[in-house]
């Protein structure tokens, strides 16, 4: 798609100086602070297990399939069987993380996410 919008230009009449760009070391300091470190344990807490238990749902489904096909080929009702209630159960598993991952990171990661940027923010504007 086409647009008549020109390039931005880099730096011409009426702009404002680029902000102070953090140091590798701000960077360092803040990786290695007590926050970061919460934060990451906070993610790490939530993420690794769901990522394990679905990876091992998956890998159950596919092993079901593959070694168990009388089983999955067990009628339900009509002509749902097994093997697809379990492949939408896949699906339904993948929004179900999806959604309760994005609001355990609007509670929990975000406002500490935000906490550091807004502190490192501040020093950079201090040095400015």
């Amino acid at each position: 798609m086409a647009t008549d919008a020109p390039p931005p230009s880099k730096g011409g009449a009426g702009k404002e100086p680029a902000p102070h760009a953090p140091s590798t070391e701000e960077f360092i300091e803040v990786q290695e602070s007590a926050d970061f470190a919460e934060l990451r344990s906070s993610h790490r807490s939530f993420a690794f297990p769901l990522t394990i238990a679905f990876i091992a749902w998956y890998l159950v489904y596919v092993l079901l399939s593959n070694y168990a096909g009388d089983f999955m080929g067990t009628k339900l009702f009509g002509n749902i069987n097994v093997a697809l209630v379990l492949g939408l159960g896949q699906f339904l598993t993948t929004f179900l993380i999806a959604w309760f991952y994005s609001r355990y990171a609007a509670a929990k990661l975000d406002p500490k996410g935000e906490a550091i940027k807004s502190r490192m923010e501040t020093r950079m504007e201090g040095d400015a």
